[in-house]
């Protein structure tokens, strides 16, 4: 059971909310909590779902009461767009979280319209959510089907990558220094860790360097770490010719018809 004493005044405060107001179903915790990892620099991931249609109402009624009833020292609310069906804001409670000089005090609070698509929990995925309100049962662990998410990233790798590639290296002849470490990540050793996880742990084969440790066998994970820029004495030219060998390496292993 992950001990998530240090915010005990929020989960209480939360089973409070909830039972209190008619418009919410659902609420519980998730992220590293669920899934593995939580310690003391963690944050407390919620989901809160609602009434279809009245997610955005709930939001702005909640951050109006948790602004209220804690130290609330900033708010960052994730663009309206990213959540179609409902918003998202993060609440941090101490003034600078980033430096680390205390334990976390982060909410990462995420509020939905009631469905299927949110209510239904792979754990694989997402851990075993705790939840703190769900009167009606709502909540429904079971697996989620990735196979179509797989097949479009594996054409997506094989079509990119000759381009990907000429990307990352064009940057690199041209002595782009910022250029070439960003095309890097995102093109030759995002791609591979995304080839890797289809391998290795398919159900989580979107979450790129996350959980990386936890989810691929440790050689594995000490190829890729290797391959991360800095890490090693290679060169930049030497790392993009190692990582694309992989990435060939692992879509001969999936030829197209597979």
């Amino acid at each position: 059971m992950t001990d998530l004493s240090r915010y005990a005044d929020w989960t209480a405060w939360l089973t409070e909310q909830a039972a209190a107001d008619p418009d919410v179903h659902c609420v519980w915790v998730g992220g590293s909590a669920a899934t593995g990892g939580y310690d003391q620099w963690s944050d407390l991931d919620l989901d809160v779902l609602c009434t279809p249609g009245t997610s955005t109402d709930v939001y702005t009624r909640w951050l109006a009461r948790a602004s209220a009833d804690f130290d609330v020292r900033g708010v960052w609310a994730v663009p309206e767009h990213v959540w179609p069906d409902g918003r998202q804001c993060f609440l941090h409670l101490q003034d600078r979280p980033g430096l680390l000089l205390e334990p976390t005090r982060i909410i990462d609070l995420h509020i939905s319209d009631l469905s299927d698509a949110h209510s239904h929990v792979d754990v694989r995925r997402h851990g075993t959510p705790i939840v703190l309100h769900d009167p009606d049962g709502l909540v429904v662990l079971e697996e989620e089907d990735v196979s179509a998410g797989i097949a479009a990233a594996l054409e997506q790798a094989r079509q990119r990558r000759m381009v990907d590639e000429w990307l990352v290296n064009r940057a690199v002849a041209r002595g782009q220094v910022a250029e070439a470490v960003d095309f890097y990540l995102r093109f030759a050793l995002g791609t591979l860790v995304r080839l890797l996880r289809i391998e290795h742990c398919p159900w989580r084969y979107d979450f790129g360097l996350r959980y990386l440790r936890e989810d691929l066998p440790p050689e594995i994970a000490d190829g890729v770490e290797a391959l991360v820029p800095g890490a090693a004495s290679a060169t930049p030219e030497e790392l993009s010719l190692r990582c694309y060998a992989w990435v060939d390496e692992l879509l001969a292993r999936r030829p197209p018809d597979a």
